[in-house]
């Protein structure tokens, strides 16, 4: 099939497709779905990932799990790739020299205005089927982050963690993580309680 951009609302691709497609533009497939990549991100946005990225990466120095930034394809399925802002893989069966085959054990996506409904419904529905273990969600504006777990009944109902609060990560693949969000959002942490 051709590029999607001429995609009608029933047409719907492969990985094939996705593989045959130029490589200066991004593109996800949740179910078959062509989406266009929102244009680059914001600084804000990027300066999250970023320290995200390196908090994590530190973090899992001499671990056997590894990190990966985007871009990076990640094929849940013939019809589901999709372009994660970060993930963790345990399993280094999963990484291909072209891609991740299979789910993450985490997976983080810090939300832009344009793609957050489909980051917190579509996406988290898609990684809950593919079994990522753990989906955190993060908002870079607000400065908040929500952890989901997947238990046996799927995504329990997700913790919150606010911009003065250390987040842990605890998905039982990863080693124990914790990640100071005022560090990442860059604003004052805790204060220290008075004796």
């Amino acid at each position: 099939m051709s590029l999607p951009a001429l995609a009608q609302p029933t047409d719907r691709f492969s990985w094939s497709d996705y593989q045959s497609w130029p490589d200066d533009t991004r593109w996800e497939l949740i179910e078959g779905v062509a989406y266009a990549m929102a244009p680059a991100p914001s600084i804000k946005h990027q300066d999250v990932v970023g320290r995200l990225f390196s908090r994590l990466e530190q973090q899992l120095r001499g671990q056997p799990c590894r990190p990966f930034v985007a871009p990076t394809d990640v094929k849940l399925s013939e019809s589901d790739v999709v372009q994660p802002d970060i993930l963790a893989v345990c399993d280094p069966a999963k990484i291909t020299p072209s891609h991740i085959e299979g789910a993450p054990d985490l997976i983080v996506e810090v939300l832009s205005p344009g793609t957050s409904v489909r980051d917190l419904r579509d996406k988290k529905a898609l990684y809950e089927r593919a079994g990522v273990r753990e989906y955190l969600v993060v908002d870079p504006l607000e400065q908040y982050a929500i952890r989901f777990l997947l238990g046996t009944d799927g995504y329990d109902k997700g913790a919150v963690f606010a911009a003065n609060e250390t987040l842990t990560l605890s998905s039982g693949t990863l080693p124990p993580i914790e990640i100071p969000l005022w560090e990442v959002f860059e604003v004052p942490g805790p204060v220290p309680a008075v004796e």
